[in-house]
């Protein structure tokens, strides 16, 4: 039709038609992502981008194939079929073990009536040494060069043999053989092209969004980020009634390390400060985040922690950071910090009163001594 009615090629309509349904998975998936982030933030983005990837391919598959089920031309889409098992398996990097190939491939055999065919079976054993194969190709491109090479030869092996088998079940020609095996080529090679560019483009957004989120003295979380990260987080405790709390400290007398030591004895303290509490984050809960809100402020926001549980990681922080020692230049330089600790409060309105009043709760450690926390 798009020959017959536009004097359009089906190959050029195809590659726009393939590139359209990876977009639109890359939209849903980026949506998909943030919402569940907001309420389930343990959850790895990988595994998100799997179990939608399986479901969005197997629905677009499936889709495709029942139009033409049983009918004479019911290989029509079968590139397509072959760019989805590249996408899931190489892009996507999907491991599917055997027990789950299984209902996939009898479900999509009984959509053809094509179950008592021993070129389906074969087919399908085919398909998934393809995909073991296209996954194998993956983790080995991440410690290799030639990646396009390999990509691309493994997935023309792989093209070949299993239009070779449609051709002998449908009694295909040559030319069809043929001609169905370049559009592959270009296929594959357009994917390729494609999801790089989006990758190199995610990537550069990445920087971009480090560079503007992240203190670049010491590589945390800044106060930017901290704004924008409470303000999410202040609403979804409210509206999904989960607990939210927050710790904020300060070196003691920062001041006087600057004159005494200098302003780059200053910066290395900082630069400490922040690698031991991440690591003690980094041990407890990668939930728990860590930012530099003001010169030595600091503030560490707990996802889903009340004040009480907060009192399983503040002691920790405080104690590693109270008993820090820091050579500089061939001088020692000990520090110690206060602490304040609070949670969300129904009277909280929004999240400057839940900041002023962990701010209070800082202040009131230093004015009694300081090192020391306090949490209510």
């Amino acid at each position: 039709m798009t020959w017959s009615v536009w004097r359009v090629t089906p190959v050029v309509t195809s590659v726009f038609f393939i590139l359209g349904v990876f977009t639109l998975y890359v939209v849903l998936v980026d949506w998909l992502k943030s919402k569940i982030r907001l309420k389930y933030p343990k959850v790895r983005e990988h595994t998100i981008e799997s179990w939608f990837g399986v479901i969005y391919i197997l629905i677009f598959i499936y889709s495709l194939q029942l139009g033409i089920a049983g009918q004479d031309n019911s290989w029509l889409f079968m590139n397509f079929q072959l760019i989805a098992v590249i996408f899931c398996a190489y892009f996507l990097a999907i491991h599917i073990p055997l027990k789950a190939f299984l209902p996939i491939v009898v479900l999509f055999m009984l959509i053809n009536s094509s179950l008592t065919y021993w070129e389906s079976w074969t087919y399908s054993v085919i398909i998934i040494l393809f995909y073991w194969c296209m996954n194998y190709v993956y983790k080995w491109s991440q410690k290799h060069n030639y990646i396009f090479a390999i990509y691309f030869i493994t997935g023309t092996f792989f093209g070949m043999i299993l239009w070779f088998l449609v051709k002998v079940k449908f009694s295909l020609s040559w030319y069809i053989y043929l001609q169905e095996i370049s559009y592959f080529l270009v296929f594959q090679a357009l994917l390729y092209s494609y999801i790089r560019m989006l990758n190199k483009n995610q990537r550069l957004e990445n920087n971009l969004a480090r560079y503007a989120h992240h203190d670049a003295l010491t590589q945390a979380k800044n106060y930017a980020a901290y704004m924008t990260e409470v303000s999410d987080l202040f609403q979804n405790s409210h509206n999904n009634k989960l607990h939210l709390s927050m710790m904020m400290f300060d070196i003691d007398h920062f001041k006087r390390i600057n004159d005494t030591y200098g302003h780059l004895a200053g910066d290395k303290v900082l630069q400490h400060v922040v690698d031991v509490v991440q690591t003690v984050i980094d041990e407890n809960d990668s939930r728990i985040k860590l930012y530099r809100t003001g010169g030595e402020e600091f503030n560490v926001l707990f996802p889903s922690y009340d004040l009480d549980e907060t009192q399983k990681v503040v002691p920790q922080i405080f104690s590693a950071l109270n008993h820090l020692g820091i050579d500089f230049n061939g001088q020692h330089i000990n520090i110690s910090v206060s602490i304040g600790v609070s949670e969300v409060s129904k009277k909280d309105n929004d999240p400057n009163d839940f900041y002023k009043r962990v701010d209070a709760n800082l202040y009131h450690s230093k004015d009694n001594g300081r090192m020391q926390i306090t949490a209510k």
